[in-house]
């Protein structure tokens, strides 16, 4: 059994035109719910092996503020891969995990990790939370997906059970959809 974390980046700052998109920083509300998503990261009980990351600035901002409330750091691999990666591309990285860690997380970008959550977990309508990562995985959002594998090298489609999902209005309201009137 191998246990495989997806967290998306927080709320990127879009005010500065001028910068490329992997140079994009986090604004106040995403430095905010990556300091709470890192507490629940945390608070979750799976200890991570390993961690796989984008190293884009609102990727690499995400991770320091999560563990910098933690009070955590796993090791961590930045891997430019994982910049806008498809779930195809995140597959063949994670069948390439050498010494076959028991717990990984990827730290990245939507579609990607979207993407990769609806490829390893069934659409068989006996999974509550993929109906919901089916409406929108947020910024900051965090999933675990359990895999039926010994061995990354053998990930593969429709192996995985979605055994827990939380995004940062879960925990605090405020970091939810901004509603305009």
């Amino acid at each position: 059994m191998k246990t495989l974390g997806i967290f998306r980046h927080a709320k990127s700052d879009w005010n500065d035109a001028r910068l490329r998109d992997f140079d994009r920083p986090l604004n106040k509300r995403g430095r905010k719910g990556a300091a709470l998503m890192g507490l629940h990261i945390r608070d979750h009980t799976v200890k991570w092996n390993r961690i796989l990351a984008s190293p884009a600035v609102r990727a690499a901002q995400t991770i320091e503020l999560a563990e910098e409330a933690a009070g955590e750091s796993p090791p961590l691999t930045w891997d430019r891969r994982l910049y806008l990666a498809s779930s195809a591309t995140l597959i063949d990285l994670l069948r390439e995990q050498s010494g076959d860690p028991r717990a990984i997380m990827l730290v990245g970008h939507n579609p990607g990790l979207e993407d990769l959550i609806f490829d390893l977990v069934p659409d068989d309508g006996s999974s509550p939370m993929r109906d919901m990562v089916e409406e929108k995985f947020p910024t900051a959002a965090f999933a675990v997906i359990e895999l039926d594998i010994d061995s990354w090298a053998d990930i593969s489609e429709g192996r995985g059970r979605l055994v827990h999902l939380t995004r940062p209005r879960d925990l605090d309201p405020a970091l939810g959809p901004q509603v305009e009137y």
